[in-house]
């Protein structure tokens, strides 16, 4: 007769082989999911809609890859700060457009909207090797640019778009003025637990204290709290504090790892705030915060005054 013992260890033994299974047939899907269901991949509507004046952007990754990009300016000649917008990983730019339309009346900005490849009119496939370079791309491009205050650009990701926002922001250190991040986790790693609770026995990040036995079979890892700690830049953090997607806590360990050797970060959470609608249960609050933090690390311009001279007289 096979033991009780016995039918637990192959009980255990086949949650570890379904997890395994799960995350190598799967895990993109899980990750990546470009097409909300009962939509299509195409967009449901451009910033026209919104009477938004916008450019098409076509732009070439370092690998090829053809994607596109929605250039909002606040006005023509606008050389206020201009926002580098990473998305969260449902859905496409035109979700955001919303957001994206009270965010250039608040912040009196330019916005660059970057679909990840595979996401709506970009080509390829969606991976964490190629949307790094995707944001390169993007970035890149508005260093090049002659239309805009090129010293302002500040790079603002939410979610999944945070992961990608940091390392973007820890690898160029003099393009970058400073990093947003709202609502992002400490990685993929972690969030496997959180999504599949038996998983965190043996899938973990840095932070955790499992033996992370099927760590190698993750293919997108995005460990953003092992990248927040090298950035250099300033950091704002806002976190919706019934985040029903990823734990607060991940905003606060990301906040706490950034800070230990970075004076220039700042924590503001918002108690009603969700994982999708902080910035709109946030109210007045949300975008004050965001002001004040621009006015201080992306501030405009004076005239007859370098940048170099303005931070050789400012505050220490």
């Amino acid at each position: 007769m096979v033991s009780y013992v016995n039918i637990l260890m192959y009980g255990v033994g086949g949650l570890v082989v379904a997890g395994m299974a799960l995350l190598v047939a799967f895990q993109e899907k899980l990750v990546y999911v470009p097409v909300l269901p009962g939509l299509t991949k195409s967009y449901s509507i451009t910033p026209s809609r919104l009477r938004l004046s916008y450019e098409d952007v076509w732009l070439r990754s370092s690998d090829g890859v053809r994607l596109h990009a929605w250039f909002i300016k606040l006005f023509p000649d606008c050389r206020g700060p201009t926002v580098l917008f990473f998305q969260e990983n449902a859905g496409n730019i035109a979700h955001r457009l919303e957001m994206v339309r009270i965010m250039l009346q608040q912040l009196k900005c330019n916005v660059f909207l970057l679909s990840y490849r595979g996401y709506g009119e970009s080509d390829g496939y969606p991976s964490q090797h190629g949307i790094t370079k995707d944001a390169q791309a993007a970035l890149d491009h508005l260093s090049q640019r002659s239309d805009i205050d090129t010293s302002r650009i500040f790079v603002f990701g939410r979610s999944l778009g945070g992961a990608v926002g940091a390392v973007l922001t820890k690898n160029n250190p003099d393009k970058i003025a400073a990093l947003i991040l709202e609502n992002t986790f400490t990685s993929i790693l972690d969030m496997a637990g959180v999504l599949l609770p038996f998983l965190k026995w043996f899938i973990g990040g840095s932070s955790s204290k499992g033996p992370k036995l099927l760590n190698f079979v993750v293919r997108s890892p995005w460990s953003t709290i092992d990248v927040v700690g090298e950035i250099k830049q300033p950091i704002l953090f806002l976190s919706g504090l019934l985040d029903e997607m990823v734990p607060p806590s991940h905003m606060q360990m990301l906040y706490a790892k950034a800070a230990a050797r970075n004076n220039q970060c700042l924590f503001v959470d918002f108690p009603t705030g969700m994982h999708m609608d902080t910035w709109l249960n946030g109210g007045d609050h949300y975008w004050r915060t965001i002001q004040q933090f621009l006015k201080q690390h992306v501030p405009e311009k004076k005239e007859g005054v370098s940048p170099q001279n303005e931070n050789d007289t400012g505050a220490r």
